[in-house]
Formats: C-alpha cells, structure tokens, sequence
C-alpha cells in the first residue's frame, strides 16, 4: 500500500467515528446574531482559522482568538475551541474563562473526557492521533491525523450551516477575496 493510500484510509477510519449528532449540537449553538471566536494552537489553531474563514465566507460575524484586531469575549458569544489532548493551556485556560463568563463553547477534541470535552457545552469527538498520545494510532507525525480530520469535521460543519442558512455556494463565492 502506498504512503498515500496509508494516509487516505487513515482519515477515512478517524471520520467513520466522528458522530454526525455531536455536530448537530455544535450547530445548533451557531447562529448569525451571535459573534463568533475561535480558538486553537499550532496547526490545530491553522484548522481552526480556516473554518472562521469559511465562517466569514457564509455570512457569520468570526473573530480569531489572539489577533490583534479581535475584540474581547462577551456573555452571548460561542466559541469554537479546537485542541486534540484537550489540555493545551493556551486553548483551555481561555476557554474556561470564557464560559464562567457566559461564553457557550464548542469543543473539537479527541476525547470527550478531556479537560475541554468537560467544559464545552458542546464536544465533537475527532478521535485522531495527536501529539500527546491520544486518539486512534497513526503512521503521521504528531498530531497530523487529528488536524487533517478536524479540518474536514468543521468543513462538513460549516456545510450542515451553509445548508440550514440556505447560502448557495454562489452567495459564499461573492464573499471570497478576488485579490488574485
């Protein structure tokens, strides 16, 4: 088998458990008339940016946690956290801050007993290899396996919202920059 093969049934194996009706609670906390952070470190943190682009692509109003033109957090607002152990400091300190003060949080973890599993009012499960340890065992390096499928987790994500907010790929494309 190829390396390529490897790395396709690999990710293939970790979304057959990714459980569509966690992704349904973490849509149902998403709405236009809620701002909306994101919150990830390292390439799980690029994952993370990447959904809020595509956030941004279908109408919602998306801040990333930690660049400079973000405001501060406020009781009403989501956010979406994104940490394979689910005990990285930078994205669980944050986080539960944000929910002692009145922030529903979304979690995309491998485990839902993590930490951040705990807290989030919402955990979607990515049971990926990460750095640390956990999740499903992979030929990739670190947490390669996790990354790669959170970042289909929160495309099809970002589809089941496109699809409740009836945004045409059309709609999505007038948004996107034409800076090229």
């Amino acid at each position: 088998m190829s390396l390529i093969n490897e790395v396709i049934t690999e990710v293939d194996h970790v979304m057959t458990m990714v459980d569509e009706r966690q992704l349904e609670r973490a849509e149902k906390l998403i709405d236009k008339d809620k701002r909306i952070f994101i919150l990830g470190a390292g390439r799980s943190g690029l994952m993370a940016k990447g959904f809020a682009m595509r956030l941004m692509h279908i109408g919602y109003t998306v801040f990333v946690i930690g660049e400079t033109i973000t405001p501060s957090i406020q009781a009403g607002d989501v956010l979406v956290s994104v940490s394979g152990s689910g005990k990285t400091g930078s994205v669980l300190g944050p986080s539960q801050n944000a929910k002692n003060n009145g922030v529903k949080v979304i979690a995309l973890t491998s485990s839902e007993e993590s930490p951040l599993g705990q807290l989030a009012d919402a955990t979607v499960v990515v049971p990926g290899a990460t750095k640390s340890g956990s999740g499903i065992k992979s030929i990739q390096l670190l947490s390669t396996l996790f990354d790669q499928s959170v970042h289909i987790t929160l495309d099809v994500l970002c589809l089941m919202l496109s699809r409740r907010d009836n945004v045409s790929n059309e709609s999505a494309k007038a948004t996107h920059s034409n800076m090229e």
